[in-house]
């Protein structure tokens, strides 16, 4: 109900402040608005980008796409574009090259460019950056030696980033792996046409040239004890991965041409599979189950005349194919099923395109239900049933059999402990804490699929994380607490110390004795002219991701992408076709991908905040002072608060946060 005027507070006025009240006594949140202006002044704060946040290796993904558009210039005499962008991007990933193909790119997932029109293509750049590295022999260099030596048991991407990482901190390392030839999954996983061999074996030798020392076809726990190992090195990495592939779950799955697709990988990646016999069924919808599909397109069907030459003979027993007998190879049958539906399958989706034209069948929303066996034990086929549109609930009398010859099972993973007892958890794989310590193990440590079968990329973020704890422990000191935002950050104080603007020394004032005060409080404090101090920054990298909405997204006009092409085969050509798929970006197209980065978080040097600002409050650092991160400062006697500079910064990088 309306209140009348009679009852009306007759005190009430327009006025803000009463007689003889001075405004400048308000609270300072009274008083923080006046007009066009506020006590509010720019703050440059430096945040992570969600790219970064995304990678599970924390590349410094903004950094090098900033050294190959040309923002970052490179330091050192000598030193090209692609050096610094390399040992950029090598802080985190010794592998440019291999992850630039084959990593499935979550950081592309994060981009904030989605929200103009498609986000960066950090995998071409990526690739750019590697292959550039192995064109010009670029090199690690080792720190001092520290006497002290570490075993890593696996020579896959995660104990191989690990022995990259130690050796750069001085420490001796010697890898242990069961196969003849190093890189785990990388070279047993991934076929040939994915991964090319030499680009592998050159990425693989930069970091052994390193001084690792590396012992092959040694499996420990069995030629050599873990006791043996714990005793004889001060710390000790479980890296093997997980190399064994998980069976069927289902009545009949032991029939002996049921095997697992990481078998049929390695069978194949080790050259002994040259050809399958009848058709083949692969159950899965992963990466892996596309590879297993695809790898048996490639090598065609053979009628087996000999029982020992079954696909799956050759597989368990560790024999090899006649190469002679590839030459009547046809067209293999293969189907691929999901549990999921075709657009819902967690392999990357050029990947099920591919595939598709290659001749694959793939069938979404069915589970496999049995195996059928014939009257000598082989499975003769595998009856599935129909799934509803959530790929768990079964279809009532929807069951069926699929005819096959031979069955993969590209479910998951896990690991092989065999002799190393009391190390497995009831999952085959091992515990770790966040450090990558093995729970009441000291000394022990673990890192990649072994702790949880995921990427590549997973595996080579743990390595760096863990090679930090190992440092630690190896140093007899307690391990640094992991930020919230846990990636390789820009530095801006290694930034200026690398562009020699080393920041001075603060000196404290005098204490007078009083132990409990800190220096800070006996120095000058709010200082906006001393060299000692960065001025108006803050870092939050390792506490925020900065998301879309903090951009000025306005600035971005829409850039199409440069996009790599990919050498389409087809299911008449598709027959021993091993030639690598994807066609690399020119340097030309890299770079004006780069430029498609919006640099999240990071000042780009777009020099809005200069042009807009209305009080030339704003300028330009002189160019004997600047660096990345430092291309801009405020007068604060100019600045009135006005929030433009703010408001026009595409990359997110102001916030009005000083107040006078």
């Amino acid at each position: 109900m309306a209140t009348s005027s009679d009852n009306m507070n007759k005190e009430f006025t327009f006025r803000r402040y009463k007689d003889g009240e001075n405004p400048d006594m308000m609270e300072n949140s009274e008083n923080i608005w006046q007009a066009s202006w506020t006590h509010k002044c720019p703050t440059y704060v430096h945040r992570t980008p969600p790219c970064q946040g995304s990678c599970p290796s924390g590349h410094d993904i903004r950094g090098w796409l900033d050294i190959v558009r040309g923002i970052e210039k490179p330091e050192g005499e000598g030193v090209t574009m692609q050096e610094y962008a390399f040992r950029r991007a090598t802080n985190a990933n010794p592998f440019p090259s291999v992850m630039g193909r084959v990593c499935p790119a979550p950081c592309e997932d994060g981009c904030n460019r989605n929200m103009v029109d498609d986000h960066v293509g950090i995998n071409s750049v990526e690739q750019y950056i590697g292959d550039q590295a192995l064109a010009n022999n670029f090199s690690y260099e080792t720190g001092a030696d520290t006497g002290k030596k570490v075993a890593i048991i696996g020579g896959g991407p995660g104990g191989m980033a690990c022995a990259y990482q130690l050796r750069r901190l001085g420490h001796a390392v010697t890898i242990f792996d069961n196969n003849e030839q190093l890189g785990g999954m990388m070279r047993y996983g991934i076929p040939g046409y994915r991964m090319p061999r030499d680009v592998l074996d050159g990425e693989i030798a930069r970091i052994t040239n390193m001084g690792v020392d590396v012992q092959t076809k040694t499996k420990i726990g069995v030629d050599v004890s873990l006791e043996q190992v714990e005793k004889d090195y001060d710390a000790v990495v479980f890296a093997m991965g997980a190399q064994s592939g998980r069976a069927l779950p289902i009545e009949g799955a032991d029939a002996i041409n049921c095997i697992t697709g990481v078998a049929f990988l390695a069978a194949f990646n080790e050259g002994r599979l040259k050809h399958v016999s009848g058709k083949v069924l692969v159950i899965g919808g992963g990466d892996t189950s596309i590879d297993v599909a695809s790898v048996a397109r490639r090598l065609g069907n053979i009628t087996v005349e000999n029982e020992k030459d079954r696909p799956e003979h050759i597989i368990i027993n560790q024999t090899a194919h006649d190469v002679a007998a590839t030459a009547a190879r046809d067209g293999a049958d293969v189907t691929l099923i999901s549990r999921s539906a075709i657009e819902n399958m967690p392999a990357a989706e050029h990947e099920i395109e591919d595939a598709t034209r290659e001749g694959i069948e793939i069938i979404g929303q069915l589970s496999p239900v049995e195996v059928i066996k014939g009257a000598n034990g082989r499975a003769t086929g595998l009856k599935v049933v129909k799934l509803e549109a959530d790929g768990k609930t079964p279809v009532e009398g929807s069951e069926y059999v699929i005819d096959a010859e031979l069955i993969v099972s590209a479910i998951g993973q896990t690991g092989d402990l065999t002799g190393m007892d009391g190390i497995a958890n009831d999952r085959g794989l091992i515990d770790a804490d966040k450090s990558f310590q093995v729970p009441n193990k000291p000394g022990f440590f673990a890192v990649g699929d072994i702790i949880r079968p995921h990427l590549l990329t997973t595996a080579i973020g743990h390595a760096a994380r863990a090679s930090e704890t190992i440092d630690a422990f190896l140093n007899k000191k307690p391990s640094k607490h992991r930020p919230k935002v846990d990636v390789h950050h820009f530095n801006l104080i290694a930034k200026l110390n690398e562009t020699g603007h080393t920041p001075g020394i603060f000196k404290a004032d005098d204490k007078g004795g009083d132990l409990t005060m800190k220096d800070i409080d006996v120095g000058l404090r709010g200082t906006s002219d001393s060299d000692y101090a960065v001025h108006n920054y803050e870092d939050r990298s390792a506490h925020e991701i900065i998301p879309a909405d903090s951009l000025f997204l306005g600035h971005f006009k829409e850039t199409p992408r440069f996009k790599r092409s990919h050498i389409e085969v087809t299911a008449e050509d598709v027959i021993g076709n091993y030639q690598e798929r994807l066609v690399p970006l020119t340097e030309d197209e890299v770079i004006g991908e780069a430029k498609r980065c919006m640099s999240c978080g990071m000042c780009f040097e777009c020099d809005n905040c200069v042009v807009f600002c209305p009080q030339d409050a704003v300028h330009k650092t002189p160019a004997k002072d600047k660096t990345t991160g430092r291309y801009v400062y405020t007068d604060y006697s100019r600045c009135i608060g006005c929030h433009i500079c703010a408001d026009v910064c595409p990359t997110g990088y102001i916030d009005m946060g000083m107040g006078d």
